[in-house]
């Protein structure tokens, strides 16, 4: 089960972004859609509007940003992103997208178990 508690019910290993797209709920705020896993890892997709409510997560996290762009607040960090970019979030910490532009999506990898992975 992902981090927000949600099943994933598809026994897939492919996805598109234009499928992932169709699967989103259509609300202000979080828009997620799950879309596959396997043992820890759940692949989700993600496209807030207008603000991102997120709570920190039990699994460490990856998103991997597909278009738009704006700021990502991590702990007491930021930084741009933009299409392209691949983000890394231990579990536990605090995150956020912010100032983001309407055509933002990303794909968000969870993995790992409870509580992150041990630094090596």
């Amino acid at each position: 089960m992902p981090s927000n508690g949600e099943p994933i019910d598809r026994e897939t290993w492919h996805a598109r972004m234009l499928e992932a797209l169709k699967l989103l709920p259509d609300t202000i705020g979080r828009r997620s859609a799950g879309l596959f896993g396997h043992g820890t890892l759940r692949i989700r997709f993600y496209a807030p509007r207008q603000f991102d409510p997120q709570e920190p997560h039990d699994q460490d996290e990856v998103y991997v940003v597909m278009s738009g762009s704006g700021v990502f607040h991590r702990g007491e960090e930021s930084v741009g992103f933009a299409a392209g970019d691949v983000l890394f979030v231990p579990a536990g910490m605090p995150h956020r997208f912010a100032s983001f532009s309407d055509d933002f999506t990303t794909w968000v990898v969870f993995y790992g178990p409870t509580g992150g992975e041990k630094k090596a």
